[in-house]
């Protein structure tokens, strides 16, 4: 009986690879598919020990070295994409690889062409990097190529890479901006209370007068920040090591992330952002003729949020059990009605990619536009309260000074 070895993926999303014997290459897809393991790579052995070494030892080099980015595959793909449609396979690929920018991703890609040269399916070369492909990417590839149809996956898959990188830009932007005017807002503040207030305070040490009470509230703040600087950072790095090593657990992660999603505006953005890719990845998969729980099982493990991660699972074994997906979505309680409702529209009218693609369209839009105003309103919200904080303590100086006038006066 001949011996197969196979890369899979598990209803967890952990790639498992191992060797299992069948009389034919169905009989053994068969049997992974009892076992629930989503089939990325499955080939027959031909009792070459070297070759099998060979393979392995490529598959470990490629995990040691430096993956694709973000923006790097979406490039390779959209480059993949255009060319595969007026040349061989071979060929684009050695062209992307001759002109890549970067050694790593010459090599990488020089692999996946190494793997193409030997008679392996593009799907199958690519599984040498996991980490450069994601096996969601590969399963899109490999539809591709029992179809027939690889230059459209190719070219979906492209689209879809850029929108996510466009939202990932966004939420980038959205969370950099604020972020670093409000650290620099603490700085001034810090530098003001650790060299400003201690230089002013020496002044008024011989008055012999009671100083007002907001100087005084400034001066032990400044007091609180020169001598005992090195307890607080202490307390905050101690703080963030517990909430790291607490966030690690599965019961505070999942308690942290629901807190989150209770959160009045930020809970709202992440369901939404959740659900527009969950949308868009559905389409990109529903459009390449790809089954939809296959795609929910590949997608659920990249959910970062455990909260959403736990219902998404729950979609996956609703639909496995006969389900639709619009019901699991309306079960499930955290996805927006938009979601559910274009999701039952399109199954009713047998156009479920066009929903899930204007539902992601929807959310997409929705956020933009909340993050364009958040940030226009968040920048002069931040300015003026560092401009108080300052004021404050120019007030807390100028009170002791002019005080000192009046008595002068008197």
């Amino acid at each position: 009986m001949p011996e197969f070895a196979y890369i899979a993926i598990d209803a967890e999303g952990r790639e498992r690879e191992g060797q299992l014997r069948g009389n034919s290459l169905d009989d053994v897809k068969a049997a992974l598919d009892a076992k629930r393991l989503f089939v990325v790579r499955i080939e027959q052995q031909q009792g070459s020990p070297e070759r099998t070494a060979g393979v392995r030892a490529r598959a470990l080099f490629s995990l040691s070295r430096t993956r694709l980015s973000p923006k790097e595959l979406t490039l390779f793909t959209r480059q993949l994409s255009t060319l595969a449609e007026v040349s061989p396979l071979e060929e684009a690929l050695r062209t992307i690889a001759r002109q890549s920018e970067h050694e790593h991703a010459r090599a990488i890609i020089g692999t996946v062409h190494s793997g193409v040269m030997e008679g392996r399916r593009l799907a199958d070369a690519m599984a040498f990097d996991p980490r450069s492909f994601p096996p969601l990417y590969r399963a899109m590839v490999s539809a591709g190529e029992n179809s027939g149809s690889l230059p459209t996956i190719l070219a979906r898959l492209s689209l879809l890479l850029e929108r996510q990188a466009k939202i990932r830009a966004k939420v980038i932007t959205a969370v950099a901006y604020p972020s670093v005017l409000a650290v620099f807002a603490v700085l001034v503040v810090t530098a003001l209370m650790l060299f400003v207030v201690p230089k002013v305070v020496e002044q008024f040490d011989t008055v012999g007068q009671t100083l007002p009470f907001l100087t005084r509230f400034v001066i032990g703040l400044s007091d609180i920040l020169v001598h005992g600087w090195w307890i607080i950072a202490g307390v905050l790095v101690a703080a963030g090591f517990v909430a790291r090593t607490l966030l690690r657990q599965d019961g505070p992660r999942t308690r942290f992330d629901g807190w989150l999603l209770r959160l009045p505006i930020l809970g709202r953005l992440i369901r939404d952002l959740h659900a527009a890719r969950m949308a868009r990845t559905l389409a990109t998969m529903v459009a390449s003729k790809l089954p939809l729980l296959d795609g929910l099982t590949l997608t659920t493990q990249t959910v970062h949020n455990r909260v959403l991660r736990r219902a998404s699972q729950d979609i996956v074994e609703a639909i496995r059990g006969g389900g639709s997906l619009s019901a699991a979505l309306r079960r499930s309680g955290v996805f927006p009605p938009l979601l559910v409702y274009l999701s039952a529209s399109g199954e009713s009218a047998g156009r479920l990619d066009e929903m899930l693609e204007r539902a992601a369209d929807t959310l997409e839009q929705e956020f933009d536009t909340f993050t364009t105003t958040a940030l226009s309103l968040l920048e002069p919200v931040i300015i003026i309260a560092m401009g108080a904080i300052v004021a404050v303590v120019i007030l807390a100086i100028l009170l002791p000074i002019l005080q000192l006038q009046s008595l002068t006066g008197l």
